[in-house]
């Protein structure tokens, strides 16, 4: 009696377990498009993959990249501006990034400007001691964190190590390249030299080349010189002019010593 009842059951089992065979293969190639679909996704702009491999680093850990039609906008924050200026550098180098928008915050501590000023201008008198810095005339001024580099490298390795020195700083949030790179002239080299003989070889001169941080620096571009940094009397500063200005081969010299403990006009770049 109960044979109809089991013949029942098992043929609407069977049809349920059909249906349910049935609907397998439709379930596993959704299942399969889904990650296809994210692929082809990723595939569609390599340069947002191949710029963010870029930034797979402990520095950049909380930057963040996207691309759209060839331009990179960068955000997040990094510790020093380097990080900022290396990040925007790597994702410029990437394929079909044409253009790189750095939003990129450096979320170091905070510097008054007048501090910072002051210890910058301290550490790039001793930068590249011995490196010919003497022939360097850097200025350095600060505003709202924002670092204005100006003036006068007579190579471009002492400009590079300026920046660098500046850029690892902390408290620096942003920094203006105003250094311009003298000329390459055997002939302003040679006039470099000379000059420096007959400022530094005069009696009354020869004391400022004995802390190199404090040199009477000398700047020559294309046998124009200039007379930067600061003596002690306005005597001393008549004779730098002097001196440069007897040199064979000098075209012009522009005086911007200042002498200590006067007001002055500035040093002029």
């Amino acid at each position: 009696m109960n044979t109809p009842m089991r013949r029942t059951q098992s043929t609407l089992f069977t049809g349920t377990l059909a249906r349910a065979l049935m609907s397998l293969p439709l379930f596993f190639l959704v299942m399969a498009a889904a990650p296809a679909t994210m692929v082809q996704a990723q595939e569609s702009n390599p340069a947002a993959s191949e710029a963010a491999a870029k930034l797979n680093k402990k520095q950049f850990r909380e930057v963040k990249v996207t691309v759209e039609n060839g331009i990179a906008t960068l955000s997040g924050t990094v510790n020093v501006y380097e990080d900022k200026a290396d990040a925007q550098k790597n994702v410029l180098h990437v394929k079909g990034v044409t253009a790189v928008r750095n939003l990129i915050e450096v979320a170091g501590p905070s510097v008054p400007d007048a501090q910072l000023q002051a210890k910058l201008a301290e550490k790039l008198t001793y930068d590249r001691v011995g490196y010919g810095n003497t022939f360097d005339a850097i200025g350095v001024s600060v505003q709202n964190g924002v670092v204005t580099l100006s003036g006068h490298a007579h190579d471009p390795v002492n400009k590079d190590s300026a920046l660098s020195l500046v850029s690892y700083y902390p408290g620096v949030k942003d920094v203006v390249d105003g250094i311009a790179v003298d000329p390459l002239s055997s002939m302003d080299s040679q006039t470099r030299v000379a000059v420096a003989r007959a400022v530094y070889g005069f009696p009354s001169l020869n004391r400022y080349a004995i802390d190199p941080a404090q040199p009477i620096r000398i700047s020559v571009q294309n046998g124009n010189v200039g007379l930067y940094g600061t003596v002690d009397t306005q005597a001393d500063k008549d004779v730098a002019f002097l001196r440069a200005n007897g040199v064979a081969g000098v075209f012009s010299v522009k005086n911007y010593l200042q002498v200590a403990n006067q007001p002055g006009e500035g040093q002029r770049n």
